[in-house]
């Protein structure tokens, strides 16, 4: 597993999100985040121990759970999306 921590536009750091690939860190970002699909947020995810910068547009919408759902589950769920836009060297 490898760790991401998601950084604001002014550089402040505040969570950190697990997963083998950066995509999976990403989605569960969006899942917290407010972005619609027609104004998705910037997800910039810094991968700790190296000095990559993975930059991803997401957002989340609001769909209808599946037919196998368990019975704890609501009849609506909210599901990530995310778009990869570049990856970043810090310096």
């Amino acid at each position: 597993m490898r760790n991401f921590v998601l950084h604001d536009e002014d550089g402040t750091e505040h969570g950190v999100f697990t997963g083998k690939q950066p995509r999976q860190a990403a989605l569960k970002a969006a899942n917290r985040s407010e972005g619609t699909k027609k104004k998705p947020v910037t997800l910039r995810l810094r991968e700790r121990g190296t000095k990559k910068m993975h930059v991803f547009k997401g957002w989340r919408e609001q769909v209808k759970a599946p037919e196998n759902k368990p019975s704890w589950m609501p009849e609506k769920i909210f599901k990530p999306f995310v778009k990869k836009e570049k990856i970043e060297t810090l310096e």
